[in-house]
Parts: structure tokens; C-alpha cells; sequence
């Protein structure tokens, strides 16, 4: 009897020791752990906490354990801790007890990244929990609150927003937050802003203020004119559109029709019509693809590396041109053709280039480097196209005898002597690009005395100033001024001259 008493009292005092020597390891509401004792559980000898294998340094005070490195949220971590016994209790339950708890440290989340602001108000981001610092736009501060204003006050806008709910965590990834006006129909934020420029290759951003869907009724915007590349879905109020190939025209109008009004941040008032000035090129660097492609007597070499060739690189080279320097092609260039050229500056030297290329391109010659002639260089740039051909020049001695001279690629091929216009039609002393060449045409029009001419199958006609030409005509005599204004050569001279002189060849008339 006496034994069983003492069995029974062994196994009460064991119970005791049991449930009063219990130890509890759970998270924190400040801290990353906590470990609670019972007053018979012993003493806390040991405490670890691993993240992906690494140890992380903890301060524990009363119980409390706190990291002393910052985390990330939702960063996995293992806690383990050790609590030893009192002696008198280990024989029944063992010296040491251990205790592990897997953690994912706190993450806070923004409600809601598009937000409607009414006017007077500053926009505010509103998380799903408590931040002990947050940063705007990288712009850290200490806070406590669900709730961050954002210091702005503009109308309508976008920046990035990034929380850590513990002030021992680091912050969390930035999550944009856009804001619009209060407005009847959907708002839009657009980037670049309307109307302002934008880089021909760049990624145009629309950000509405409602679910895309619900905005375009799955109907993508047109482009006019068109402009190739594809549209990407970012997220459910965001679309970009990525240009590619050679992009967006330079020096052009790029416009974009939506199927519904909208309320553009910014703007004045609603539209379906957005529109940009896309980024206007450089006349140094159309110099410099036009010596490149073989349309200047000059050459251009780059002070470093030369352009990639590519439709990005060459669009970046035509807005911010590299640096380099312009020489003369050919040897004894005539000082009447140097003497026209100016780097960076326009000049009939490259005025007869553009006009040469549009020429050869098929396109409108006005020499005037628009959006086609543009587009078309760069890509020649790209292709690595040379003007086949080489370089002509024609100069005129209007003073007695009168001369003509070609001069093509570093050489005279040709000089003859011409008739320029009499004292009452002078030819014009000046240099001009040769803006019409026919081999056979008909002149007319009206002698000093009143009376008209009219001369059919006049041969090898190149015009480069109003009606003055270089033409052959029939005269019992050359080098003496005899026309109405034109610059007339001998059959045979002319004849030579004329495959020489294409559209853009520039010729001069001097004394």
C-alpha cells in the first residue's frame, strides 16, 4: 500500500513538473519571436535563427527576439531555441528541451495602386497593414500607419511606393502607385505627355484610370502614320506600346486615335487624338550619312567608335550626333567647291546631296531632308548602301572666252567653251543644284524684243536655275554670250556632259 502511494505520488510530481515546465515559441507582433517559460521550464541557454542557410544575428531581452540584421518581407526564417532544465526535473523529462518554429516575416500590401484624387487633395496610399518606414520615390521616412501620403500636387501623376512593416526589415520591392483628377469620363495618364516629343524607338505608356478592358473594349489604338511594333498589356490599367524596326519617322507628327473619349492628365480638355512631334535629327549627322553613303565630296571619319549599325543605333546617332571631322574625298577639288561648304550648317553642297538621294530614292525632290529622306538614309546606313557613281561638278567662266569645265572625282574631264546670256539676259553669277535633266525637250518663251521663240528637240537639258540649263544648241560660234540666260555647249560637249549631271549635281556661274 505504502508503495503504491509512493507511485502515485511520483507520478503526480511528474504531471507537475510537466505541465508546469512548458516552453512556448511563436511570432511576434513587434518582434520576430517570442519564447515564453513557465515558471518550472528552466533557463533559455540557446537561441538560432537561419534565413536560406545563413545565421542571423538576434538581441533577446526577456523573452523577446529581435533580429540585428535587416530582413525582407516575407523572407522565410527557422527559429530554434534550447531551454535547460533545473536539475531536479531533468530526471524525469531530460535536461534540455527544443523548441522550432518556421517564421515569413510580415509583408504589407497597397490596397489600391490606382487611385482617384479630388481636387485640393493630396494623393494617399493606403496599405493592408501598419509600416514603420516607407519610401516614395526613394525617399525613406519613419512612420506608423497604414496610411502614406505622397507629397505631390500635381494633378495627376505616377511614383513608386516602398514599406517595411518592422522597423528591423528592409523595405520591400517598389510597387508604382499612379493618381488621377476626379473626372466624367476615364482619365489617362500618358508617357511621353501629348504633344510633347518623343524618341522614335521609345516605348509610348498609357496608364487609365479604369481597367483597360473596359476603357478600349478590346480594341487596341491605330497609329497614323502607321508605326510598326506590338502592344503589351503591363498590367490591368496599363498598356505599351513598343515601336520597332526603324520606329517612329524623325522630324514627323506621330498621332494615335483611341476608340473613346478620354480625359488626358494634363490637357485641357477630353479627346480620342493624342499626338507627338517625334525627335527632330540633327544636320551634322545627316551631313554625316550623306558623306558616308557617297552623296558629299567630303568624308566623314568618327573621333571614336563609329555608329553600330542598327535601326537603334543609327536613330540614337541622328538626334545625338558622335564626333568626328569631314575631309575632301578627292584631290584637287576646285576652291569653287570648298569654298561652299560649312560643317553643321545648310549650304548647297548638301542641299544638291538631298536632292540627289530623294532622286535616287523615288522620292518628292525638294531638297529638304523630311521624315522619308530620314528614314531612308538611316536605313541605307544600316544596309551599308553607297551612291554609285562618284562625284560631279560643273563651273561656268561667264567672263570672255567663255568656259565650261567638268570636274568628276578629283579630275577635269571636260572643258569646252559655252555661250552664256547677253548683257540684257545675263545668266546669273551663283550655284545651283541641276533640278531637271531630260536628254531631248522643248524650249519657248519670249526674245528681249518682245517677239517668242519656240525651239523643239533642243538636246542634253540639265535646268538648275529657274529656265537657265545646260543645253547643246546649234551656234556658228562658242565662248561668247549669246543665249537668253542657259549655258549652251556644242553637240558633242554637251552630249558628254549631260550623263554627268544628274539631278542635285551642283553648278556654278562666275566671272
Amino acid at each position: 500500500m505504502v508503495a503504491a502511494c509512493l507511485v502515485v505520488a511520483a507520478a503526480l510530481v511528474t504531471a507537475g513538473i510537466y505541465f508546469f515546465s512548458g516552453v512556448t515559441l511563436a511570432a511576434d507582433g513587434t518582434a520576430l519571436a517570442r519564447v515564453d517559460l513557465q515558471p518550472l521550464a528552466g533557463s533559455l541557454v540557446s537561441v538560432r535563427a537561419t534565413a536560406h542557410g545563413t545565421s542571423i544575428p538576434l538581441a533577446v531581452r526577456g523573452g523577446v527576439l529581435t533580429p540585428r540584421a535587416r530582413l525582407s518581407p516575407g523572407e522565410p526564417v527557422n527559429v530554434a531555441v534550447v531551454v535547460k532544465r533545473p536539475g531536479w526535473a531533468s530526471w524525469a523529462l531530460g535536461s534540455t528541451r527544443s523548441e522550432r518554429l518556421t517564421i515569413r516575416t510580415p509583408v504589407a500590401h497597397i490596397e489600391q495602386r490606382w487611385l482617384t484624387v479630388p481636387k485640393g487633395h493630396h494623393p494617399v496610399a493606403r496599405f493592408d497593414a501598419v509600416v514603420s518606414r516607407v519610401a516614395v520615390e526613394g525617399n525613406t521616412s519613419v512612420t506608423h500607419s497604414r496610411l502614406v501620403s505622397i507629397p505631390s500636387n500635381a494633378v495627376g501623376g505616377s511614383t513608386t511606393v516602398a514599406a517595411a512593416p518592422r522597423s528591423w526589415e528592409r523595405l520591400g520591392a517598389p510597387v508604382r502607385v499612379t493618381w488621377f483628377p476626379k473626372t466624367d469620363r476615364p482619365a489617362l495618364l500618358a508617357s511621353p505627355r501629348p504633344t510633347t516629343k518623343m524618341n522614335p524607338l521609345g516605348p509610348l505608356r498609357f496608364t487609365f484610370s479604369e481597367p483597360v478592358a473596359s476603357v478600349l473594349g478590346g480594341h487596341d489604338p491605330s497609329f497614323s502614320p502607321a508605326l510598326p511594333g506590338r502592344w503589351v498589356q503591363a498590367d490591368d490599367h496599363t498598356l505599351v506600346f513598343r515601336p520597332s524596326g526603324y520606329g517612329a519617322r524623325l522630324n514627323s507628327k506621330q498621332t494615335l486615335r483611341l476608340p473613346l473619349d478620354v480625359a488626358v492628365v494634363g490637357g485641357s480638355s477630353s479627346t480620342r487624338t493624342l499626338s507627338w512631334q517625334v525627335a527632330p535629327a540633327s544636320f551634322v549627322r545627316l551631313q554625316q550619312l550623306l558623306a558616308q553613303e557617297g552623296y558629299l565630296p567630303l568624308v566623314w571619319s568618327p573621333s571614336g567608335a563609329d555608329v553600330s549599325r542598327s535601326p537603334r543605333g543609327e536613330l540614337s546617332a541622328a538626334t545625338a550626333p558622335p564626333d568626328g571631322r569631314f575631309t575632301w574625298r578627292y584631290p584637287n577639288t576646285p576652291h569653287e567647291l570648298t569654298s561652299l561648304w560649312q560643317t553643321g550648317q545648310a549650304n548647297e553642297i548638301t542641299r544638291g546631296a538631298v536632292m540627289m538621294f530623294e532622286h535616287d530614292h523615288g522620292l518628292a525632290v525638294d531638297g529638304i531632308a523630311g521624315p522619308q529622306v530620314w528614314h531612308a538614309a538611316i536605313e541605307d546606313a544600316v544596309r551599308g548602301r553607297q551612291k554609285p557613281g562618284g562625284y560631279s561638278y560643273v563651273f561656268v567662266h561667264r567672263n570672255v572666252p567663255q568656259l565650261m569645265t567638268l570636274w568628276h572625282n578629283g579630275h577635269v574631264v571636260l572643258t569646252s567653251p559655252g555661250n552664256t546670256g547677253v548683257p540684257a539676259a545675263p545668266t546669273q553669277l551663283g550655284t545651283w543644284p541641276v533640278f531637271e535633266h531630260i536628254p531631248v525637250g522643248r524650249m519657248s518663251g519670249q526674245n528681249r524684243d518682245g517677239s517668242h521663240y519656240d525651239d523643239p528637240g533642243i538636246r542634253w537639258i540639265s535646268y538648275f536655275h529657274g529656265g537657265e540649263a545646260l543645253h547643246a544648241f546649234n551656234r556658228a560660234s562658242f565662248g561668247t554670250p549669246q543665249s537668253l540666260g542657259c549655258v549652251e555647249l556644242p553637240l558633242a560637249a554637251a552630249a558628254q556632259v549631260w550623263p554627268y549631271t544628274p539631278i542635285g549635281t551642283l553648278v556654278t556661274v562666275e566671272n
